[in-house]
């Protein structure tokens, strides 16, 4: 990637290192369409590899792995997962490798906007059309590899592994990979460039390194390979002597002793232990869900029988170090403990089975499946209750980035994206699976009606306006990225000459692209404060609305959608 996407790249040093490489017996070479300085360079990396390659003569025996599904906006790097996307990026790249096989094609990142299955099945068309000889997955969780691979002949995953980044083990993706012999291609294999420099740092490398007469670097990556026979990595490698020397790691032979060594100084990937039966009452209990599933306020149900809550908000810190905590807890005495941060995946939650599993004690998974509407609306309602209304896009960035649990909506999303659902094969002595009950509150009886500013444009508002109550709270609101608070002054005059009832109006002045507020439908901050204001239950009242937008607020907050 480097060769084409540096700023000070250098292009015949490129071609030698490609050509050290392969003189080096390095056979499988790895690129993308996206790999340039944005989006003028599309396929720049594949014409240079097409062009080294042919010019050392190893064009013949070279394996090319490239990948797709990957658009450049700018210097930004954004997934792109429509079939028609990824069909497009796999012609281009044959036309830059210039006439060179595509061995292995990766879709390059899942796309949150397209749906999974449509991507892979894009992917699988290729090997079925006679395109490419095999197709991958790269930047993949097991729960879309698993996914996947009932949908198309998954050859291969990319993702990151290094001795300093274990979530392709901790996350079951090795695992999965070595049982079906799926090739893992260990990208970043030295922590990536802003790690890569700390390799020789480390003092367990360096003496087994000495001991071989190799480098830490090479010591690393023999030991990553040594992981399993289906890993390979891909180093990245600049220049012709780290070419050169990424291929003598292949032929470097660590015996126990120094794994051993490696592993320990390193903390990188260890072996699962054994599942001890439980001592004592001892007992530790993950609650684990999406940001706003509620899990804080059944932990204290917890604390309440007695247990101690870890939690890395109280703490601070890192998440594994709330499963050091529990570990040092455990030695102390045993107990009984609840965890509740955003325990999503299988990497997350595997340092607190490790810990409990130490001791003799069995951690348990509770599932707070909540759709992400409700926990939405919980987030929103969070946030009401601590300010008294929504802050604004600026004060929301800021409180973001200060106060645990004040979210942005593009992380609550992001945090479903990356839910992997528990399961016993992880270690876990059971999973109870909790699905969402809505709390219809005594305290707020009132219904109210919800009119998008849109539907009173449209034949048919007034009569939609009956199925209401005319003496419940009207709210109007809508989404105008001008800002002008005036866009709703007809539309709220229309509905509050039609109704007896106080009406009021609520605008989200905010911009288009990722949400940056609560605010913008259909998320359900306008209607909430206007409920929380008003003594209103939105699930008791009606949303009269003119498309999906309108309806999917509807459903979050519960209320009966009426279309005009």
């Amino acid at each position: 990637m480097r060769l084409s996407t540096d700023d000070d790249r250098d292009e015949e040093a490129a071609l030698q290192t490609i050509a050290a490489a392969a003189e080096a017996g390095m056979t499988v070479f790895d690129t993308a369409r996206s790999y340039g300085r944005g989006a003028a360079e599309l396929g720049h990396n594949e014409m240079l590899l097409a062009r080294a390659l042919r010019r050392c003569g190893a064009h013949e025996r070279a394996r090319i792995v490239t990948k797709g599904g990957m658009a450049r906006t700018g210097d930004a790097w954004v997934p792109d997962g429509r079939a028609k996307s990824i069909l497009a990026d796999c012609e281009a790249s044959v036309a830059a490798l210039d006439g060179l096989p595509i061995d292995l094609y990766l879709l390059h990142a899942p796309d949150p906007r397209t749906p999974w299955r449509t991507s892979v099945r894009a992917l699988a068309r290729l090997v079925d059309q006679g395109v490419v000889r095999r197709i991958g997955l790269a930047n993949v969780n097991r729960r879309r590899l698993d996914e996947a691979l009932e949908l198309a002949p998954v050859a291969a995953v990319q993702v990151a592994l290094s001795p300093f980044d274990e979530r392709a083990v901790r996350g079951g993706v090795l695992e999965r990979c070595d049982e079906l012999g799926i090739a893992l291609i260990a990208h970043s294999p030295l922590g990536g460039p802003r790690r890569a420099g700390g390799i020789a740092r480390q003092r367990a490398l360096a003496d087994v390194a000495g001991a071989h007469g190799a480098t830490p670097a090479e010591v690393a990556l023999a030991w990553l390979l040594d992981l399993s026979p289906v890993v390979a990595a891909i180093p990245g490698a600049r220049r012709p002597e780290t070419a050169r020397s990424a291929a003598r790691a292949a032929s470097l032979h660590l015996d126990a002793g120094d794994q051993a060594l490696i592993a320990r100084a390193l903390s990188g990937p260890r072996p699962a232990r054994r599942r001890q039966p439980p001592a004592g009452d001892a007992d530790v209990v993950i609650l684990m869900g999406i940001p706003g599933a509620g899990k804080s306020v059944l932990a204290e149900t917890y604390i309440a029988r007695g247990y101690v809550r870890l939690d890395r908000d109280e703490r601070g810190g890192a998440l594994r170090e709330v499963a050091d905590a529990l570990d040092e807890a455990l030695s102390a005495g045993g107990g009984r403990f609840v965890l509740d941060n955003t325990y999503l995946t299988r990497a997350a939650r595997s340092y607190v089975i490790e810990a409990a599993g130490r001791h003799g004690v069995r951690a348990r998974c509770i599932w707070l499946d909540t759709p992400l509407a409700h926990a939405q609306a919980n987030l929103v309602e969070r946030l009401l209750a601590r300010f008294g209304r929504l802050p604004t896009a600026e004060e929301l960035r800021e409180l973001a980035r200060l106060e645990p649990g004040l979210l942005l909506p593009t992380s609550q999303m992001r945090a479903l994206r990356e839910l992997e659902p528990p399961s016993t094969d992880e270690g876990l002595a059971e999973v109870e699976q909790v699905p969402f009950t809505r709390v219809v509150s005594a305290r707020q009886p009132r219904p109210g009606v919800f009119v998008a500013a849109a539907a009173v444009a449209r034949p048919g508002w007034a009569d939609a306006l009956e199925q209401g109550d005319p003496g419940a709270p009207h709210l109007v609101y809508d989404w105008n990225p001008e800002g002008a608070s005036d866009v709703l002054a007809d539309a709220a005059a229309r509905v509050s000459a039609a109704v007896a009832a106080p009406v009021e109006s609520a605008l989200c002045p905010h911009g288009a692209g990722p949400p940056s507020c609560w605010c913008r439908p259909p998320l359900p901050g306008l209607p909430r404060a206007f409920a929380r204001a008003h003594g209103v239950d939105p699930s008791r009242s009606i949303l009269i609305g003119t498309g999906p937008a309108h309806r999917t607020l509807a459903t979050t907050l519960g209320a009966r959608y009426v279309p005009v």
